[in-house]
């Protein structure tokens, strides 16, 4: 599963819609409102690069709205939750 952030400006006043939009795209799992030079920031998820191309290029580029976008693709993801699981391993719990 392949992964990428996609920072996003948009219309004065559009942001509200313009997420609304964003989270009912196929391949978009998670929308959040952002302080800084940004907007929006959308999390999408796709099976491989051809359906991330899709998604980012077609699918949110089509949004009405969105002004400008910078897409930082994921090669790692850390979490607590993996880092806990990866150290436990082997290790017995009382």
């Amino acid at each position: 599963m392949l992964s990428a952030i996609v920072l996003l400006t948009t219309e004065r006043d559009k942001t509200n819609k313009v997420a609304e939009m964003l989270a009912d795209l196929d391949g978009v799992t998670e929308v959040y409102s952002v302080a800084g030079r940004y907007d929006l920031a959308a999390i999408v998820r796709a099976s491989d690069n051809d359906q991330l191309a899709r998604v980012v290029t077609e699918k949110i580029r089509g949004v009405p709205g969105i002004t400008a976008s910078e897409t930082l693709i994921a090669f790692r993801v850390y979490s607590r939750h993996d880092l806990e699981r990866m150290f436990s391993i082997g290790m017995e719990h009382p």
